[in-house]
């Protein structure tokens, strides 16, 4: 099984949102795929999967995995939450074990490629998918602000010091185009892409805003919308983790 760990330097840049269209683009290839929310205190990723809630346990003993209605798998704390708004209140300590546990107990079944949707930041929740987990390889998300691309770079550094390779960066939210005469807009400034690739990495994708993905994800419904940068973005991954 191949892993692929969506990590941001800082929260707000829509890592949930790209790690799901990510997980949705690999299954629309054929892939077996799951995704490990391991983003404890602030879990979405059944949410805006359409997963039902409810722990589960199979014949082995081993933690089941939710399926999304297309049949992403999905392994999250918030399937085990009655409501999506309760807090997790947690130390540090106790998220890490909590991520190790989702990961490790749980019966993957015959998944192909995995994607986790990292806590943000470069704290102990990060270190420990990292140096326990050992994803084979990161992509960071970032948007167009020059503070935020710079944030981002502190999870390229972190992966670095770790010894994980970097696929690249997805700048999301880059522009919005137009519904009525098709041009682009630039919301939050000009392209980071300069700042992002300094190091050597590669800009892997330029995601526009689009209202209706919002909708959809809103209504658990994700995997309808049409996403062809998600596609490009999926064939573009999965190309470079087969190389790693």
């Amino acid at each position: 099984m191949k892993r692929v760990a969506i990590m941001s330097g800082k929260g707000g840049v829509g890592k949930s949102y790209v790690a799901a269209g990510l997980a949705i683009g690999l299954s629309r290839r054929g892939l077996a795929v799951g995704v490990l929310d391991a983003d404890i205190t602030g879990a979405s990723i059944p949410h805006v999967l359409g997963v039902p809630k409810g722990p589960r346990v199979n014949e082995n003993g081993k933690m089941a995995i939710g399926r999304s209605p297309h049949g992403i798998a999905v392994v999250s704390m918030s399937l085990f939450m009655p409501e999506d708004d309760k807090a997790i209140v947690w130390r540090g300590p106790l998220i890490s074990n909590a991520i190790q546990q989702l990961h490790n107990d749980s019966d993957w079944e015959d998944t192909e490629v995995m994607v986790i949707d990292m806590p943000p930041g470069t704290s102990d929740a990060a270190l420990t998918v990292l140096q326990s987990i050992a994803p084979d390889a990161i992509v960071v998300v970032s948007t167009p602000q020059d503070l935020v691309t710079t944030v981002a770079r502190k999870s390229q550094d972190l992966a670095a010091q770790i010894g994980v390779p970097l696929l690249g960066f997805v700048e999301n939210m880059a522009y919005l185009e137009c519904p009525h005469c098709g041009e682009s807009i630039e919301l939050f400034g000009a392209s980071g892409e300069q700042k992002l690739l300094e190091g050597g990495a590669e800009l892997l994708a330029r995601l526009p805003l689009v209202t209706g993905h919002a909708a959809l994800a809103d209504a658990g419904r994700l995997e309808e919308a049409v996403m062809p940068e998600f596609d490009r973005l999926a064939s573009a991954v999965w190309e470079k983790l087969s190389e790693v």
